[in-house]
């Protein structure tokens, strides 16, 4: 099996905004296996917020779904051939990968606001962990990224088990964002080519 760093021109447009969120040239199993895992975190995040959580409003339901399927969608995309040759490509350095994490401040905001009853503490820890991780990531030669944003990550699961106060239903918010964007986004690997363009 063979990587292939290139990657063809986004397209004009609505499907070049697209292009541009998943990768220019996303196979439809990349882009299949992202919106299905997507819609069903939100869909199960819905579900399970109905039978165990009580007293949710309807903006609670409607911007948890989003979250979920943000960040689920986020995992399974940015780990794609198709957004390793984007997010990766010459020109995205240390600055545009932490500007990228750092945006997520917003999902952040959402959880400590809206399902925390607006804790600075969750804000600050989770969003500063994030951030420190994320500086930490870059920082390490290549070969040691994965494995320095996987540590990070399970430091996220005990975080939030032990250290931060429980948000219920939206429990997985933090390893799931550490997932996403360390081990995701952050960690460069190689593209390989498409099951069906290989040789």
């Amino acid at each position: 099996m063979r990587s292939d760093w290139s990657y063809p021109a986004p397209r004009f447009g609505i499907l070049g905004a697209w292009d541009r969120f998943v990768g220019p040239g996303a196979t439809r199993a990349e882009q299949l296996l992202s919106a299905v895992s997507a819609t069903l975190a939100a869909a199960g995040v819905c579900v399970h917020a109905a039978v165990a959580v009580s007293g949710w409003s309807l903006i609670e339901y409607v911007l948890a779904a989003l979250l979920a399927f943000d960040i689920v969608g986020g995992v399974v995309t940015n780990a794609t051939a198709s957004a390793k040759r984007w997010y990766h490509r010459d020109g995205q350095g240390r600055r545009e990968q932490l500007g990228f994490v750092a945006l997520h401040g917003i999902h952040v905001a959402i959880v400590a606001a809206l399902f925390l009853d607006w804790s600075i503490f969750y804000f600050a820890y989770a969003y500063g962990y994030i951030l420190v991780a994320a500086v930490a990531t870059l920082e390490v030669p290549i070969r040691l990224q994965r494995s320095v944003a996987l540590l990070a990550s399970v430091g996220a699961v005990f975080s939030q088990l032990y250290l931060l106060m429980p948000a219920p239903g939206v429990e997985w918010f933090l390893p799931l964002l550490a997932l996403k964007l360390l081990v995701s986004h952050l960690t460069v690997e190689e593209p390989y080519v498409a099951w069906e363009s290989r040789p």
